[in-house]
């Protein structure tokens, strides 16, 4: 089927280009962009599924509580003013 988009000049440059770095016709990026965008709205609401590669960052979930202490122990030290400075 044919349609017609009207895209602001911007974006529609960026896909041009994208579409030129991947190799494939600005119809078949823009498909592909269309089918990925309505796969994530399928569910009606629920946020699409993370990509393959987010996965991995999952396994740092642990390591929340760890990195909230090691920024208040930074920020500690940063709000201190050495003797030095304070004159």
């Amino acid at each position: 089927m044919k349609t017609t988009l009207e895209l602001p000049d911007e974006t529609f440059r960026q896909a041009k280009a994208r579409a030129a770095l991947r190799g494939i016709p600005m119809k078949q990026f823009v498909t592909e962009a269309l089918e990925e965008k309505l796969r994530g709205d399928s569910s009606q609401g629920s946020p699409a599924p993370s990509p393959p590669w987010m996965r991995g960052f999952g396994a740092l979930a642990d390591l929340r509580d760890e990195n909230r202490r090691l920024e208040g122990l930074i920020a500690e030290e940063f709000g201190k003013i050495e003797p030095e400075d304070e004159a």
